[in-house]
Order: C-alpha cells, then structure tokens, then sequence
C-alpha cells in the first residue's frame, strides 16, 4: 500500500521518508517516529520511524504476530519469577518500583507484579500537567482499591508551563516535559530508595522500531546511550549541554533566570549512580502478553477503573490516555507533523490484537483522526500563555510538504490510507 506523491521534489521535514507508505495490515504510516532521547530534540532533529518491510508490513505487526504464534509465554512467566525471586524481600521495605498513573496499563502492570509474582513494590507517579476528573478518580483508585503504597511527585508549577510552552513553541510537542518524567522520574526514584529494579507496562516493540524486529523484543532499558529508554540519558554530555523543550538547558537558565535546581526534576539520572547502583528497569509486556483492551476490562473489574464518559476527542475510544487534559494536544501536534493522530495509533493497535480488521481501522482513521480536542482548548491555550490563532500559525508552520497541501485555504493531507489524499 505505497503511494507516492505526484512532485518528487517536495520537501520532507524532520528526517522523515519522502515517501509516504501504510502498513498493509494495521494501517499505521512510515512517517511515525520512534521514541527518541528527548534530551537530544531540538528543531532541526532527525527522526528515525517505524520499519517497513518488503512486503509493505510494519515492525510492530511482525512483532505482534510473532507474540500470537512464536512465543512461549510459559517461559518467559518463569524467567520474570526467577528475577522475582532474585530480589524478592521479606523484611517490610520494598523490592521494586513500579510507575504509573492509575491508568489501565499501570494498574495491570502493578496488580501483577504485587499480587501475582508476590513482590511489594513502591508505586511512582510523575503528575500530568492537568489532571482531568476522570483521571484523578482512577488514580485514587489504583491506590486505594488496588491496595498499592505510591508516591506522587508534581513538579514546580511554574517550570512545568515554562517548559511546556519552549516544547510548544520549538518542537510542537506539549506533552515533552510529561514524556521526560515518564521516562527518567523512575531510575532517581530507584536510586533515592535504593531499589535496584523497576517494572514498566508494555515494551516499546509493541509500537514498532526503526530496523526490523530484532529489537522489538528488547525486555529491559538499554544502559547504552542514544536509547529512547536508556539508564544513560547523558551520552558524556554536560548537563548544560541537553535539551529541554528544544533549548539547551544553559541557555534557559540565561535567557529565563530559572536555576539549575528548578529543572533538575526534569535531568535524568547520573549514569554512574545508575551503574554503581546496578539499577535495572524491565518492560512487564515481555514477560505477560499484552493487550491494552484486556488491560482495560482488567482494570475496571480490580480497581473499578472508569472509562471517559464521552468520546475521546480524535479518537473513537473511551479507556486510553485520560489523566491528563494536554493529552489530545500531543496527538492533535503528532498528526500535524507526522500525518496519523490517535485514532491510527489506537486502530493499529486494535487490528495488531485482533479485536477489529484492517478495513474497520481504516474507517475508524477516516472518521476520527485529527480531530481538533476543543473541550480542554481554553485551558491548554492559559497553560502554554498562547492565543487562538497564534497556536493555529504555529501548526501550520510545522507541516512538512510532502504530507500536507494548501487547498481552497485549507490544509488537506497528501495521502492517506484511504486513498483519498489530494495526491491519492
């Protein structure tokens, strides 16, 4: 399912393929990136996407497969038992972290490794920037009804809108400065209680990698850096000398008279304490087959998890992603600059689970994706200190050419997995 656009001279932004392809089975685009080390993005950043085979079928997809066919998840049970077993302690302190949000995800990863393999871990929470009502209640139900011990760190109000505004502005990219906690927040936790393991949710093959499958089944976070999930976020650069929000970190110091101590919530571990702590972080989806809409029925019946009461904006689903009112400005931004939103994220996901077909996610994309999130717009425009049309111009500004065309002074997209594109 290749399409290629009509003028091979168009330019692509951010490093992204010139031509644009769709995966033939879940329906997810070559131009969707890969995580990255968030402290290396800047503007003019490179992206490496998702891998496309010969035969037109994504990384993620030969990944998934090869969990319905191929693996042995007896085994890999028994592996986690025997690393379970390993740092398992009986004397009332905890053994493990286990991060979260009280989101579907976070509960099944949590209620497994606690009540299932026996451990007793610490629950971690790195606070959204704007809690929703929904979001709020699961939280306090993971906690309270799950029966899990948790701390729940929120950064300096004023240095979280600063950095999310500098993402906005620089790299269109609101939920950065979330995205960096999620990922470093839970190495300092092990590292301030001394716990040497954590357990994350689902493993990041499960959304496909830049070269194949190899890496798809990584089980733990790399101690290598240049890792979008790495224990060495650093790569022997000076902590001045990362990025925050697309602006290297002397230069925000400078330039907005904020310290050092203010963005350290925000600076990922030293990698020397993470190597002299011997510091391991695994991906529980490794270990138990995963499925996000298992994850969700789950849920509700353990802690009483509950859905949105109304349609996710830009997607045709109630139970992902709810905590946080920015988070269909993150989606909203990816499909500006990458061309899928989160109904192609969450429809690939469901054709890879087997829960609905490729044509049914096709229509699912053509119904709802890019959708505009109106119900949060006010208060996301008062966070990042932006106007209505300020933040419109800065999308557009973003809008790589070989995705987007000007049509009757609208934007269209080029091609889609329709085939309704205006190059189609």
């Amino acid at each position: 399912m290749s399409t290629q656009t009509k003028n091979q001279d168009l330019e692509a932004w951010f490093g992204l393929p010139k031509e644009v392809k769709f995966c033939k089975i879940c329906n997810i685009t070559n131009q969707r990136p890969n995580s990255v080390n968030e402290y290396e993005h800047a503007r003019d950043s490179k992206k490496k996407t998702i891998y496309l085979n010969e035969e037109g079928i994504c990384a993620a997809c030969v990944n998934k497969e090869k969990q319905h066919k191929d693996i042995d998840w007896k085994k890999r049970e028994e592996e986690l038992r025997k690393i379970c077993d390993q740092y398992r302690k009986n004397d009332g302190t905890y053994d493990c972290i286990v991060p979260g949000s009280g989101g579907k995800d976070s509960i099944y990863a949590a209620w497994l490794i606690k009540y299932k393999y026996k451990m007793h871990p610490l629950t971690v929470t790195w606070s959204p920037h704007l809690y929703t009502d929904v979001g709020w209640k699961n939280f306090q139900g993971w906690i309270h009804k799950g029966g899990f011990d948790n701390y729940l760190f929120t950064p300096n109000g004023k240095t979280h809108r600063l950095l999310t505004r500098l993402a906005v502005l620089n790299l269109l990219h609101p939920f950065q400065p979330f995205i960096l906690g999620q990922k470093t927040f839970v190495a300092k936790m092990c590292a301030m209680f001394n716990i040497p393991i954590a357990f994350y949710g689902e493993m990041p093959g499960e959304y496909g990698t830049t070269d194949g499958v190899n890496k798809a089944d990584e089980k733990q976070f790399s101690n290598k850096a240049g890792s979008g999930f790495s224990t060495d976020m650093y790569g022997g650069k000076s902590v001045y000398d990362l990025c925050l929000g697309g602006a290297l970190v002397k230069e925000i110091i400078e330039k907005y008279n904020v310290e050092l101590s203010d963005l350290k919530p925000y600076l990922p571990l030293d990698p020397k304490i993470a190597q002299q702590q011997d510091i391991k972080i695994f991906f529980t989806g490794y270990f138990e087959k995963w499925d996000p809409q298992e994850c969700y029925y789950f849920s509700v019946e353990k802690t009483g998890f509950e859905a949105n009461p109304v349609r996710t904006e830009g997607t045709y689903s109630k139970y992902n992603s709810l905590d946080d009112k920015i988070d269909g400005f993150f989606y909203y931004t990816s499909h500006i600059k990458f061309g899928m939103g989160r109904a192609m994220q969450d429809a690939a996901q469901e054709v890879r689970n087997k829960k609905i077909t490729t044509e049914e996610g096709k229509a699912l994309i053509k119904k709802f994706d890019g959708e505009f999130p109106m119900r949060y717009y006010k208060e996301f425009l008062e966070y990042v200190g932006m106007a209505d049309q300020e933040f419109k111009d800065l999308c557009d500004s973003f809008r790589s050419p070989n995705l987007w065309a000007r049509v009757n002074g609208g934007w269209r997209l080029r091609h889609t997995v329709n085939k309704d594109g205006v190059d189609d």
